[in-house]
């Protein structure tokens, strides 16, 4: 099958959409959402509005009393949830940058993350550090261009604490899930942020990098399936939650955010991560479904979450 559907006006979309069944209370308004929001960057957030939505008979049509008005709610809903997640997980990556320098650092030299011995997979590094090579290129920082101009003789990537200063969260994930088990840091960061040791973290934070991935790129986290798995300790250090979800509820958000709010609690106590979430549950709880996300019954009474 060829596609050959031609582009529609934005008026010819909501009257489609009307057709389906969607209410509108101010087609003007509607108009405006429309010449700054994609139609498919909505149709996440009104899927689900969708009756038998399966089946290829039934052509998209809406169920009763769905509203464009909801939509939009569940649209600004996930903005906030994303701006929310991007600043938890900004300083769970800057403590996890800070460890990844200083320990590795001290433990061999300033260029560890250049020496192939101390990593299981060498393939998986050299595409790593073929990344953080574009990313020091494309540096304008200052104090990277000094020490370019200073030491331009020395063909080395920069000492750690400036070549890891610009690393993304992703290959300092993978830079930490790659390194081999015997490497003694390894353990010790993770006892620092409380996963106890190297078995736990690399899962936690490759589920964080993706999920800030996410958030980097706007992405909807709303009723989204979430690609990665983690591993759970069985017996935390620290506040952890009574009602754990299942293996195949971690593609739910609520498991990561419990990740989340774990880590942030040994970075940085206290914190508002719990206010602040349930304040912005609070003001779309006529909007949003939490199933949707993997929340828990009764997970705003849990430890971790007070």
């Amino acid at each position: 099958m060829i596609y050959d559907k031609p582009p529609i006006t934005i008026e010819e979309q909501i009257a489609k959409l009307q057709e389906r069944g969607l209410e509108f209370d101010n087609i003007e308004l509607a108009k405006k959402y429309f010449s700054h929001i994609s139609y498919y960057r909505l149709a996440g957030y009104w899927w689900p509005m969708y009756k038998d939505k399966d089946k290829k008979e039934d052509k998209h049509s809406f169920k009763p009393n769905s509203k464009f008005k909801d939509v939009i709610a569940l649209y600004n809903f996930d903005h906030r949830l994303r701006m929310l997640i991007f600043d938890v997980i900004e300083k769970i990556e800057i403590s996890l940058r800070t460890k990844l320098i200083y320990h590795l650092s001290h433990e061999f030299d300033p260029w560890w993350f250049e020496e192939r011995s101390l990593f299981t997979d060498t393939q998986s590094l050299t595409k790593t550090l073929f990344k953080i090579q574009e990313e020091v290129e494309r540096s304008k920082d200052v104090f990277m261009k000094e020490h370019k101009k200073k030491y331009k003789e020395d063909l080395r990537f920069p000492p750690s604490w400036k070549t890891l200063e610009l690393t993304s969260f992703g290959s300092l994930s993978r830079l930490y899930g790659n390194l081999k088990n015997t490497v003694k840091s390894k353990d010790v960061i993770a006892e620092e942020l409380g996963a106890v040791n190297h078995t736990y973290l690399p899962s936690w934070l490759q589920s964080i990098a993706q999920i800030r991935n996410f958030c980097a790129h706007h992405s909807r986290l709303w009723n989204k399936n979430l690609p990665g798995t983690v591993k759970l300790l069985p017996k935390p250090p620290y506040r952890w939650i009574n009602d754990v979800p299942k293996q195949h509820e971690f593609k739910y958000l609520y498991v990561h955010l419990c990740l989340m709010r774990y880590l942030l609690n040994v970075i940085e106590p206290p914190n508002k991560f719990d206010q602040r979430l349930k304040k912005l549950m609070e003001k779309y709880k006529d909007n949003v479904d939490p199933n949707a996300l993997g929340f828990k019954d009764g997970w705003r009474q849990e430890e971790l979450w007070n």
